[in-house]
């Protein structure tokens, strides 16, 4: 019997039959998030820190990675083939995703604009984008997230997918371009039946480096607008958006935020975490939401005080911006990404995940 390999760009991306019902559900009550109508970790306590309700996670942002440009496709070569592969890059990290989760990290970030692949550069000269400067979706691209994604909805782990990153949004030709970025990119999420994943409008808002006016702070609630008139069904996708480092949100996005994301770059002292926690939580707009920090170049994973544990004890969640050592060669938002658990620093992280949710 021959077998059909199957064929992702067969058809139009947009037109893409839906899939079968997703087998895991992210949803939330109060401040906690729920796996499939349960709490997380069920359960467990660390310290006498309640752990139930938590989701830890990892920015895992480079799994559809791809470059446009041929001058800087040749920064990302494999050593053993001396070229670059997407393909590999998206196998690979679907093959690294069941270790991630043994211990007890159950949430990913990933973006369709994916992130810096040098650490923190300046410029950003190369050309990773799943939309056309229209707006429109790529279909290789998407077929690349689809393998994840339902890698991660077989597995029963959360993925937290980004759609828009500061390095990349300059590609897009105006304002109409980015609302339909949003309209395909929730569309194409809706049509495919996903129920676990997370949804982030844009990685660090407030950072100067967008371009576009609608991805800035006093303009990106009218994208959230945007993003829930193409659900199939109220509250579809929990959304929310990021800040730089340090940054409260404002009241009037808490106000329109499902959860609320916080980064941890940039706080050298781990009582300042909680301090961020304590604000948010101040803010006239919240009200009983989950509190996640999805993004923290911080470690000490050995010492007794870090921002991991400062965030867990203030009932927050955590994760990792693993942007590598070695003139960032090894780090996970490094390409060729190594997705395996193969550094000091990522062990460190996933050993203390596994310690605190017993995997």
């Amino acid at each position: 019997m021959r077998i059909r390999r199957r064929e992702f760009l067969a058809a139009p991306v947009l037109v893409q039959a839906a899939r079968a019902q997703s087998r895991t559900t992210i949803s939330i009550r109060g401040d906690q998030f729920l796996l499939n109508g349960k709490p997380t970790y069920p359960g467990r306590t660390w310290e006498s820190h309640k752990i139930e309700g938590l989701l830890m996670n990892t920015r895992m942002v480079q799994g559809i990675f791809d470059d446009e440009n041929p001058e800087t496709v040749p920064l990302w070569k494999y050593p053993d083939t001396g070229k670059w592969d997407p393909e590999r890059n998206t196998r690979e990290f679907i093959a690294a995703m069941p270790e991630w989760k043994r211990h007890g990290v159950l949430c990913f970030d990933i973006c369709l604009q994916g992130g810096n692949p040098q650490g923190y550069r300046r410029d950003q000269p190369w050309k990773n984008n799943a939309y056309r400067p229209d707006g429109s979706l790529k279909p290789a691209y998407m077929a690349r997230l689809k393998r994840i994604l339902d890698a991660a909805d077989r597995l029963g782990m959360v993925p937290m997918v980004c759609l828009f990153y500061f390095g990349q949004d300059q590609y897009f030709e105006n304002d109409e371009a980015v609302r339909r970025a949003v309209r395909e990119g929730v569309g194409w999420l809706s049509r495919n039946g996903y129920r676990n994943v997370l949804l982030e409008i844009a990685n660090e808002c407030n950072n100067a480096k967008y371009d576009q006016p609608l991805l800035k702070p006093d303009r990106i609630a009218e994208l959230f607008d945007v993003a829930r008139k193409s659900f199939r069904r109220e509250k579809e996708f929990l959304t929310g958006t990021s800040f730089n480092g340090r940054t409260i949100p404002p009241d009037h996005l808490i106000a329109v935020s499902d959860y609320v994301l916080l980064h941890g770059n940039g706080v050298k002292d781990p009582a300042f975490i909680t301090t961020m926690v304590e604000r948010t939580r101040a803010s006239k707009s919240y009200r009983p939401m989950p509190v996640l920090f999805n993004e923290d170049d911080h470690f000490d994973f050995d010492k007794p005080s870090n921002n991991m544990l400062s965030a867990i004890k203030s009932y927050a969640s955590w994760g990792l911006l693993d942007i590598g050592e070695n003139n960032y060669r090894d780090g996970y938002q490094a390409v060729p990404v190594q997705w395996g658990i193969n550094t000091e620093r990522k062990k460190g992280f996933f050993n203390l995940a596994r310690r605190i949710t017993q995997g």
